[in-house]
């Protein structure tokens, strides 16, 4: 189960066939690549994205191995980029595999749905009229909710 947190831009080509290679049981292999995306008013000029080196980790490892045995995964992938990106960069991907599709799928919404709202990133827009601090959506801790009572 790996989890990176890392400043330089990673390969998505490369890390999704390294990923699933290997465990010929695994019948399903999801990936979901989140991009920086511009805003719909202001042109974003970057996203500084700031964590606390360690602690991170060890939450995503926490919510990866959370995932595997929840969602009976053969592995888990998270890495995630911090520092100053600009849009159409590559922020972040998930990847799941599992013997069956349903799992690798669910376990791939389940991360992503605990990254945009519970993980220790702090993230600020930078844009022509100045930085701003992005709050947490209703939106995104309302996705996380849906997770609470279903225990598999």
């Amino acid at each position: 189960m790996p989890v990176r947190v890392q400043e330089a831009p990673f390969d998505l080509g490369l890390e999704t066939a390294a990923f699933a290679a290997g465990d010929a049981t695994m019948g399903a292999v999801v990936t979901f690549t989140g991009v920086v995306r511009d805003l719909p008013d202001t042109p974003l000029i970057a996203m500084e994205i700031e964590h606390y080196p360690g602690m991170t980790e060890r939450a995503l490892t926490t919510i990866a191995q959370e995932a595997i045995t929840r969602f009976r995964l053969g592995d888990a992938l998270v890495i995630h980029r911090y520092g100053r990106l600009t849009p159409g960069e590559m922020i972040m991907m998930v990847a799941t595999s599992a013997p069956h599709r349903v799992d690798a799928f669910a376990a791939a919404e389940f991360l992503m749905d605990y990254l945009k709202s519970r993980a220790p990133f702090w993230k600020r827009e930078i844009t022509a009229k100045g930085a701003a601090w992005v709050a947490a959506k209703d939106a995104d801790e309302a996705a996380l909710e849906r997770w609470v009572g279903d225990r598999k």
